[in-house]
């Protein structure tokens, strides 16, 4: 025939084969074709071509499938020429290929959705990222869809490679994966000079980064960030603060992960201080230390006064590490000292001293500066003081230093001239040699004059009153003041304020009374002639004004305090700014509170209570309250469209700013969840749920600080289907062992069906706990097919179906017997039909003789007998009969039987000496078990001889016979309890050897 040269391809598409062949030399006029599943010849598409066309595209094909493809071609004279070829479409990827961790830093769990189409089984390839190297291979089965990859390193980032397999065709997709990172250990931080730390620790290879945070705990703040790859054990942070006591935090990282890890702290060495220096103090007796703050931090200073030449210690100060001085007191005069400053910074030091000071000579005593009541002079005078002689000086604030030296001896000098409220210092100091003793300092004032347009107002405040006033035209030390209540004549208080005070305010007074207020000017211990002004108080605003809630939904009551102070009315006025409307009453000084009714319910309102008082008026702040909302209506709970979510609705009932649904487990009554919805809202979907669980809802109507609750509903998630469904038979034979695995959420327990496969019966039904993983359905037909249904149950709902078909094991046959007929070549098998169903019998006899190969029959499940024919003769056979249900199989004992034997062929017998007969033969066929010769006396039938010899054995020599003796010779060959003898031979011994001779 014409030789088309079929060739097949996918062209890297798994649905589909392009098919293309060789044009005839003597062309066609058209073509045929048909594809099939390879071993079923039924087609699955046809399809035609016309002449000059040389390939064809099979579409929607199944991936990983083997076909059949048959071109039919069309000749000239209308003749055909057909070839076959096979051909497979590449499989399909998987799907959803996820890699998870799930926080280990040892494993990966990786999860896939089956490829479509056909398959052989999966393969699986874990790479290493870093050193692309290949960790794992693994062959999985077509059904498997999760795989654990365990004994990985910590922080590291995998490659997975899933391939489909069919044949040797394949189809891949990749994904990538961290594992967890571990925790770095032993960390050590450690100061390496004022401005560096070294950080230190062990196991960092278990994290692709480390993550180093450097906090200065004086300012709180972040001062290093570092990130580092794998394998670094140790960092010297720079450039830092001296004295400063950081805190350092690792954390260890790899991909998406990140790990805390421990934590470190420690101080900067500080630095000593700069400048130490010691000088005299103002105060008399006193040194002073300074120095000059060095870089970076510390806790304390602790400065060290030493006295003498040799530096003895006296004195001892800590201050705090801000402080650049210190001053010392009580020391004896004329004196040299020296100090010594420390900076202590947590456990480490850094000092510095500082050059010898001296203490001053005494200062003279009995200093006095007086006005005599003149306000133009001012007379100083003092005691005798050790020394060559006095430095004065009298300095008012306005004017320059007057400067005077006196000999020792003068002890007073009149200072003329001077301005009136004016405050003059006056200093005084001993001179001794190249020392001056510090200066005694004295002050006093000249008389002042009175203040000008003093003013008394109130200013808007109901309990204080500010007066004011223009300065006298020269100066003052202050004023001073007293505030008296106008109609009882009473002294209410007395101020006193410096010269620079142009007003002062009275606090704490009466609301509405009338006060006078009374002035002076003062300088010194001296005052001027008083002014006086007088003015009222505000009446104090209501205190504690409140608005309750009579949780009558129409009505709110108003509270409020009667104000201190004189009251003629209180003026109260509520509105809400849900309406336009307001409400506005006056009420007696006597009345407290006040109710008002016909509110709407839900609604906010706010009150403002207004005193009166004379010519002044006070209001409260606005007090806020809410009228009850009314509670809803009809509330239900169903579940939702996913087995995590659960329905509410409910009907609107006015009122109110919003509800709060409040979702709790049935059982515990505690609350799990509180969602808020706006008012007019009416249905809510709640996510999130444990599927299966029984839940309580209740629906919370606000106003403000008020809640009305509704009736409260209860309602199921729909639990979600058992997983991982199987059924086995187990070894009775008339049972299936039913498992699953608990899917996540509750459930009340699991509702199974057992139907059995071709019944019109109705299934069978059992209950299992809500814990269970396991049944075993029993009383079941052997060798039977059952579909097995299981429903996750909640309440008064079920989940999806979970189905799944397996059959029993099918029983053994029973009563088995093989039977010879009487026949060497022919064996008869029977056996009793065991209960339950089968797919088929299988039968095998064994040859126990031979190394002949096995013969087996497959039987119709209804057969009880097979007859075994051309057998060998001799031989011992093994039966058994396997009864055969899908995969699985159950065989009958082993029963052994023999054929009968040929009987031995050429008996020859002979005569070898006078005493000795010999018989010889051949063996029929393959032989037999074994011979039985026996040997007769012909004339006295006696019986003489009998030997037993084995399968082998072709002749025996019986001795010790009678010479010259017919003796008749039968021999038998045995096979099991079957035998068959040769006819019976004669023959005579010979006579004695010396007659003969």
């Amino acid at each position: 025939g014409t030789f088309l040269n079929l060739s097949v391809s996918d062209h890297g598409r798994s649905d589909s084969l392009l098919l293309s062949w060789d044009e005839p030399e003597e062309g066609a006029k058209g073509y045929s074709l048909a594809l099939s599943s390879l071993g079923s010849r039924t087609p699955l598409q046809n399809g035609s071509a016309g002449p000059n066309i040389t390939s064809f595209w099979f579409h929607g094909l199944t991936p990983g499938m083997r076909y059949e493809i048959e071109v039919t071609a069309t000749l000239a004279c209308m003749e055909t020429t057909s070839q076959t070829v096979t051909a497979q479409t590449s499989p399909s990827p998987v799907r959803n290929l996820s890699l998870s961790s799930g926080g280990s830093s040892a494993m990966l769990h990786a999860y896939w959705a089956h490829a479509h189409g056909q398959r052989d089984g999966y393969h699986l390839a874990l790479y290493h990222s870093d050193s692309q190297t290949l960790v794992r291979n693994a062959s999985v089965l077509p059904n498997a869809s999760t795989f654990l990859f365990d004994g990985l390193l910590a922080g590291s980032e995998y490659a997975l490679k899933v391939s489909t397999l069919v044949g040797s065709s394949q189809a891949s997709t990749s994904i990538h994966q961290w594992t967890a990172p571990s925790i770095p250990t032993q960390l050590r931080l450690s100061p390496g000079s004022s401005t560096s730390l070294v950080a230190s620790w062990a196991g960092a290879g278990g994290a692709a980064w480390l993550h180093l945070a450097l906090h200065n705990l004086l300012t709180q703040t972040v001062t290093t960030t570092l990130s580092a790859r794998r394998g670094l054990t140790s960092y010297t942070f720079q450039h830092l603060h001296p004295g400063t006591q950081y805190w350092l935090g690792l954390s260890a990282m790899a991909g998406p992960y990140t790990m805390v890890g421990p934590n470190a702290t420690a101080w900067t060495y500080p630095l000593s201080p700069g400048n130490v220096t010691l000088s005299t103090a103002e105060e008399q007796n006193s040194l002073q230390a300074r120095w000059s703050t060095p870089a970076g931090g510390r806790d304390f200073y602790l400065v060290t006064l030493q006295e003498g030449e040799d530096g003895a210690p006296t004195r001892n100060i800590s201050v705090n590490g801000d402080n650049d001085h210190v001053t010392f007191h009580g020391l004896s005069p004329g004196k040299q000292y020296s100090v010594q400053v420390t900076a202590v910074a947590g456990p480490y030091r850094a000092s510095a001293r500082s050059m010898a000071a001296w203490t001053q000579p005494l200062t003279p005593s009995g200093v006095s500066l007086s006005s005599q009541g003149s306000p133009y002079s001012l007379l100083a005078s003092w005691e005798e003081a050790m020394g060559e002689g006095y430095v004065l000086a009298l300095s008012p604030m306005e004017h320059p230093v007057k400067n005077s030296s006196l000999l020792r001896g003068v002890t007073n000098f009149t200072y003329k001239g001077l301005r009136p409220g004016t405050l003059y210092t006056f200093e005084i100091s001993t001179v001794a040699g190249p020392y001056t003793s510090s200066p005694w300092c004295i002050t006093n004032w000249t008389y002042p004059l009175p203040p000008q347009q003093l003013t008394l107002s109130n200013q808007g405040h109901s309990t204080s009153l500010q007066a004011s006033w223009k300065a006298a035209p020269t100066g003052s030390t202050g004023y001073t003041g007293t505030l008296w209540e106008t109609k009882s004549q009473e002294r209410v208080r007395n101020t006193t304020v410096g010269s620079n005070w142009m007003n002062v305010t009275f606090e704490d007074l009466v609301p509405g009374r009338q006060y006078t207020l009374e002035m002076a000017a003062m300088a010194g211990p001296y005052r001027s002639p008083v002014r006086s002004a007088t003015n009222w108080t505000y009446p104090l605003a209501p205190a504690g004004v409140t608005l309750t809630n009579t949780r009558h939904p129409l009505g709110l009551t108003a509270f409020w305090d009667k104000a201190a102070g004189d009251v003629d009315q209180f003026h109260l006025q509520l509105y809400s700014k849900s309406h336009p409307a307001q409400r506005n009453v006056s009420v007696g000084p006597n009345t407290h509170n006040f109710t008002f009714l016909g509110l709407s319910p839900g609604i906010q309102y706010f009150l403002k209570v207004t005193v009166l008082a004379g010519p002044y008026r006070s209001s409260s702040h606005f007090a806020t309250e809410w009228t009850y909302p009314l509670s809803l209506a009809n509330v239900s709970v169903q579940p939702g469209q996913r087995p995590q979510e659960l329905h509410v609705s409910w009907v609107e009932s006015g009122g109110g700013r919003d509800h709060l649904v409040q979702l709790s487990v049935a059982e515990s009554l505690s609350i799990i969840r509180n969602v808020s919805v706006p008012r007019g809202a009416t249905q809510l979907d709640l996510e999130g749920l444990v599927p299966g669980s029984r839940y309580r809802v209740e629906i919370i109507s606000q106003a403000g600080p008020h809640r009305t609750s509704s009736q409260t509903a209860i309602g199921y998630t729909v639990p979600l289907p058992p997983l991982s469904l199987s059924a086995s038979p187990v070894s009775t034979a008339r049972a299936l062992a039913v498992h699953w695995e608990t899917s996540p959420g509750q459930r009340d327990g699991y509702l199974l069906s057992v139907h059995k496969e071709g019944s019109s019966a109705p299934a069978r039904n059992l209950v299992a706990g809500k814990d269970s993983t396991n049944v075993t359905v029993a009383q079941l037909e052997p060798g039977t097919c059952y579909l097995v249904g299981i429903w996750a149950v909640a309440g008064p709902y079920h989940s999806l179906p979970k189905n799944i078909t397996s059959c029993t094991v099918p029983a053994a046959p029973t009563n088995l017997s093989l039977i010879n007929p009487g026949s060497s070549s022919e064996l008869y098998t029977c056996w009793s039909k065991p209960p339950g169903r089968r797919d088929h019998y299988r039968v095998t006899l064994y040859s126990l003789s031979t190394q002949s190969r096995d013969r087996v029959q497959t039987l119709s499940p209804d057969a009880q007998n097979i007859t075994w024919t051309h057998l060998e003769a001799g031989s011992r056979f093994a039966v058994q009969v396997t009864a055969v249900k899908g995969l699985f199989k159950t065989s009958s004992i082993n029963v052994t039987q023999w054929t009968h034997p040929l009987a031995p062929a050429n008996l020859t017998l002979g005569s070898p000496s006078a005493s000795a007969l010999q018989a010889s033969w051949a063996a029929t066929g393959r032989g037999a078990e074994g011979y039985v010769v026996d040997v007769y006396d012909t004339a006295s039938h006696s019986h003489v001889g009998h030997m037993v010899l084995s399968g082998d054995a072709r002749s025996h020599i019986f001795r010790n016979l009678s010479p010259g003796t017919r003796y008749s010779v039968a021999v038998r060959a045995t096979a099991g309890p079957f035998h068959s003898s040769t006819p019976n031979f004669t023959h005579y011994t010979r006579e004695y050897d010396a007659l003969l001779a």
